[in-house]
Formats: C-alpha cells, structure tokens, sequence
C-alpha cells in the first residue's frame, strides 16, 4: 500500500492528497510561473490523475490564463499557488511543492526555461538545466 501524501493551501480551504510514485519535479524559471509565485522559480511536483484527489475545496480554486500554455490555478481565498499544467482536465496533475503538508520524497531533478529567468536569479545547484520547456 503506498503512503498518501497530503496537500493544503494557506488557508486550508482547499486539501488535496496524492499517491506516489511522482512523475518528476523540477523547478520552472518561466516569466509566467516567476509572476505567479513571485519569487524566482515555480516548484513543482507531477503526479498522474488517478494518483490525486482532491478532498475538499473545488468551488475555492480559480484557474487563470485557460489557453495561454500552462493554467494557474490558485484558492480564491488566500492566493495560495497550488497547481498547473492543464489543471484540471490533463492526464496528469502538476502541484506546486510548496502546498505539500507531508514530504513528498520526490525532490526538483531540473530547471526549465532558464533563459527566461529573471536577472537576479542565479542558479546555485548542478541539477541539469534546459533553455526551455523539458525535451
């Protein structure tokens, strides 16, 4: 039986939990994850569908920029930044790592679009680095 790893926004209003195996994590340096985050990278953790479940708090989460790559979806209440990718219709289920209330186990293997990265932000790891989105 594998162990369930549970996830919340600030406020609590949206809980979620998901079972591993995680597909991949990595940190993204795309000017729309640097906005939504606002900080230097949007962290995140990839689980497929059927391995996520969201335990309260649909009518919370507000999607923003359907059509535009990939969505962000935050609660309504707090602002917390909780998933993305083609939330929620994909096959899988992109979550922000920061949400995690339990160590998910699986840590970031990447960066992406690191020539978009802001000016200030300076890689400091040896993890691989990619120009744009994954190849």
């Amino acid at each position: 039986m594998s162990k369930k790893i549970r996830g919340s926004c600030l406020c609590g209003a949206v809980r979620f939990e998901v079972e591993a195996p995680f597909v991949r994590a990595g940190h993204c340096h795309c000017e729309r994850c640097r906005k939504h985050s606002g900080t230097a990278v949007c962290t995140q953790a990839r689980v497929r569908k059927e391995q996520f479940r969201l335990l309260q708090g649909e009518d919370s989460i507000r999607v923003y920029g359907k059509g535009e790559g990939a969505v962000k979806a935050f609660c309504v209440n707090c602002g917390s930044s909780l998933f993305g990718g083609d939330w929620p219709e994909g096959d899988e289920v992109s979550i922000r790592m920061g949400t995690f209330d339990d160590d998910p186990g699986i840590r970031p293997q990447f960066h992406t679009f690191v020539d978009d990265r802001a000016a200030w932000d300076k890689i400091a790891d040896d993890l691989p680095q990619y120009p744009g989105p994954l190849p």
